[in-house]
C-alpha cells in the first residue's frame, strides 16, 4: 500500500536550501564574521602592548634616541655598525653562549634522570614530585637570596663543606673563572623542575607493550632504557632542548640580582648589557639596535633547531 504526501507539500530528499540572505539556519554554524567580535579585545591588547612596542623599538634602533635628549635624529645603520665593532657586545654575547651551554645540558640530562627515577616506582611518589618541582615555583628574588647565603665566602654552606673536606675556600661570586658556573648551578636547581614535569608526563604516556615484550625476551632494565624508552622520548627531548636553549639565551634576572654582571663583566649577558646601555648610559637607540641583533640571533637558533628536529623525525 502506497501513501501520498498531503496536497501542497513535497518530499525533501536533500538538505534544506540556504536562506536568500546567506545566513545559516538555527541548526547551522554561526557566520564566521561574528568571530571577529570575540577576538577583537585580544587583538587590541596584543597590538597595543606587543606589535606597537616592536615597531617603535625597531624605529628607535635607527635613531640616536636618548633618555637625556628630547630631539632624535635618524642615523640609519650607524647603531648596528657600532654594535658589530663593540667589544662589550661580543664579550656579553660570549657570556650568554657560555651560560647557555653550561646550563642547558644539565637541565636536560638531570631532568631526564629525575623523571626516570620517579617513574621507576619509588615509594613516596608525591614527596619526590613535590621536592623536584617546588623550587620552580619560587620567585627569582627568593632563589637568589638563598644562593647568595650559600655562596658567602666565610659563612656560606658551600665553603664550609669544602673546609670540612680539607679543601681551600672558593670565591663563588668573586672569582671570574667560577662565577658563571655558580650562576648555572643556581639556574639548574631553580628551573629543572619544569623540564622534569615534561619528561614525567611523556614517560607516563608511553605504551608499555614494547617494554613488556622486551622483558619477556630477556632484555635487562638498562637495555630496555637505551633501546626502547629513550628512543620514544626523542620528540620530548627535542622540545625540552629547544625551550631550554631559548630560555638560557634570554637569561637576565638571576645574574642581575646575584652578580650585577661581575666580577669585571665575566657574567654579564647580552640583555644586561642592553639594560646598562639603555637605562644607565641613556642610549636608547643603540640599546634597541643591540637588542634587535640579539633577537635575530635567537630567531636563527630557533630555525636551526627546528630544522634539525625535522630531519631526525
Amino acid at each position: 500500500m502506497t501513501t501520498t504526501a498531503p496536497l501542497g507539500t513535497e518530499e525533501q530528499t536533500g538538505p534544506p536550501a540556504a536562506p536568500a540572505d546567506g545566513r545559516r539556519t538555527a541548526l547551522g554554524r554561526i557566520p564566521t564574521g561574528n568571530g571577529l567580535v570575540f577576538v577583537l579585545p585580544f587583538l587590541l591588547v596584543f597590538g597595543l602592548f606587543m606589535v606597537w612596542p616592536i615597531v617603535q623599538g625597531l624605529w628607535m634602533s635607527f635613531t640616536d634616541s636618548s633618555l637625556a635628549l628630547r630631539d632624535t635624529t635618524f642615523v640609519g645603520f650607524d647603531n648596528y655598525t657600532e654594535a658589530f665593532g663593540d667589544p662589550d657586545v661580543w664579550s656579553s654575547l660570549g657570556n650568554t653562549v657560555f651560560f647557555t651551554v653550561v646550563s642547558s645540558v644539565p637541565l636536560v640530562l638531570v631532568a631526564l634522570a629525575m623523571a626516570l627515577l620517579v617513574h621507576s616506582g619509588l615509594a613516596g611518589q608525591w614527596a619526590w614530585r613535590l621536592s623536584f618541582f617546588a623550587p620552580y615555583l619560587l620567585p627569582v628574588t627568593v632563589v637568589t637570596m638563598i644562593w647568595t647565603w650559600l655562596y658567602q665566602p666565610e659563612l656560606g654552606m658551600a665553603n664550609q663543606l669544602l673546609d670540612a673536606l680539607g679543601m681551600e675556600p672558593v670565591g663563588w661570586l668573586s672569582d671570574e673563572s667560577v662565577a658563571m658556573w655558580s650562576v648555572a648551578a643556581l639556574t639548574v636547581w631553580w628551573t629543572v623542575g619544569f623540564n622534569f614535569l615534561l619528561y614525567l608526563a611523556a614517560l607516563q604516556s608511553l605504551p608499555t607493550t614494547f617494554d613488556e615484550a622486551a622483558a619477556l625476551d630477556g632484555a635487562g632494565a638498562w637495555r630496555r632504557l637505551w633501546s626502547i624508552t629513550l628512543p620514544q622520548l626523542r620528540r620530548t627531548t627535542g622540545l625540552v632542548a629547544m625551550l631550554q636553549v631559548l630560555a638560557s639565551l634570554k637569561v637576565f634576572d638571576q645574574i642581575y640580582i646575584l652578580t650585577k654582571g661581575g666580577p669585571n663583566g665575566s657574567t654579564r649577558p647580552v640583555l644586561e648589557y642592553v639594560y646598562d646601555v639603555g637605562f644607565t648610559g641613556y642610549r636608547l637607540g643603540y640599546a634597541s639596535a643591540v637588542s634587535y641583533l640579539f633577537f635575530a640571533l635567537i630567531v636563527v637558533v630557533s630555525l636551526v633547531q627546528l630544522r634539525l628536529f625535522r630531519r631526525e623525525d
